[in-house]
């Protein structure tokens, strides 16, 4: 009997598009594809979710090495946590979830300010009854360290426990210390992956 429904944030219940959040800020695609390379596959944007680097120092980072894109880069950093917007279809499983009794937690990777931004913002962080967040705990999935953390805080039976999820490296962590996943690539579809788990909601 599944007890547990474990949810990943960005692109699970948050959308994370920063191509197109890009492109509302830099007119020219060329210029677009050059920043997200420099800015979202940086070093750094991956020491910030481990809470290794502070925002500012790795805007400074970024934007110092770049060689033609610096003042991009730092306009890039301007609002840019208006990227992250609900994905409604699975904002609403979640509350059904709730509503019918399973526990619900997030395990995810997240920036410190970034992470405090959405859960003031949006309402429906208030159901988790917990979650880790990467920078908080020094680990970023797929490493094993991260999901034993959640298993071990809320003593949780990885065997009635299910892990959402938008990456399949990250699905395949889970699964290694035996929890049941989804790897999720279309929110419409959620309700569909939990039923068969026998989830009807």
């Amino acid at each position: 009997m599944y007890k547990n429904i474990i949810f990943d944030i960005g692109n699970v219940l948050l959308s994370f598009n920063p191509i197109e959040y890009l492109s509302s800020k830099i007119p020219h695609h060329d210029k677009v594809l050059e920043v997200y390379k420099e800015l979202f596959q940086s070093e750094e944007w991956i020491m910030l979710d481990r809470g290794t680097i502070t925002e500012e120092d790795a805007k400074n980072a970024i934007a110092n090495r770049s060689i033609d894109n610096g003042d991009l880069i730092r306009l890039s950093f301007e609002n840019w946590y208006d990227l992250l917007t609900p994905i409604e279809p699975s904002v609403e499983v979640l509350k059904l979830l709730k509503d019918s009794n399973y526990k619900v937690y997030f395990l995810s990777n997240f920036h410190l300010l970034a992470f405090e931004h959405i859960i003031e913002k949006y309402d429906f962080f208030k159901l988790f009854d917990g979650g880790i967040v990467s920078y908080k705990e020094k680990l970023i999935k797929p490493e094993e360290a991260i999901y034993r953390r959640l298993i071990e805080k809320y003593d949780l039976n990885p065997e009635e426990s299910i892990f959402i999820d938008d990456v399949e490296e990250n699905v395949e962590g889970a699964k290694s210390l035996g929890i049941n996943t989804i790897l999720l690539k279309d929110p419409t579809l959620l309700k569909d992956h939990l039923k068969t788990y026998n989830i009807h909601i």
